[in-house]
């Protein structure tokens, strides 16, 4: 539209002076008073349209200019603000991550001490038992060798049952390389 415009205006001056040269021409050099009012007229014309063209250009340039430099700053404020959002997200997944973590450590650490506390008493518990086992064997030597005579038994069965199950095992090696 601002070419057609300027293009409007080149032909309106040419159309101008076209005028003048005619009116020169017309009265031999000489254009009367009323030509020269009309001409003059048509000149003021002339410029008071270039004259508002340009201003109204200059105007929406301006305002495009400043369009562009608002958009622009609205664009980088957005920009920040999605980038602010993202962190900020960020930020607070990896906070939830760490409560979660410290919350899973604090469960961990709850049931550490609760089996410490349990073995704890599981020890007290076999130290009393061990404690009148001990209390009864000093009483009664003959229970003391009795235990002893068992422990021997449970030795020699565990022995022979270990060795019947090693030479079974041997023996299926065998059969199934064989």
């Amino acid at each position: 539209m601002g070419l057609e415009i300027e293009q409007l205006l080149s032909k309106l001056t040419e159309v101008n002076d076209s005028m003048a040269e005619y009116t020169s021409g017309f009265n031999l050099g000489q254009p009367n008073a009323t030509q020269l009012h009309t001409l003059q007229r048509h000149r003021d014309i002339l410029q008071g349209y270039s004259h508002e063209f340009s201003k109204t250009k200059a105007n929406i340039q301006a305002f495009r200019d400043r369009e562009d430099l608002l958009g622009s700053v609205h664009r980088d404020i957005n920009a920040y603000k999605t980038g602010m959002n993202r962190r900020t997200d960020l930020y607070l997944k990896e906070n939830e991550h760490i409560r979660n973590s410290d919350r899973m450590a604090d469960d961990v650490i709850g049931v550490a001490l609760a089996t410490k506390e349990n073995l704890q008493s599981q020890r007290g518990v076999l130290h009393g038992v061990t404690s009148r086992l001990s209390a009864v064997t000093n009483r009664f030597p003959a229970l003391n060798s009795l235990i002893q005579r068992i422990n021997v038994r449970k030795r020699r069965d565990s022995i022979i049952l270990a060795s019947v199950i090693s030479i079974c095992i041997i023996l299926m090696f065998i059969y199934a390389l064989g």
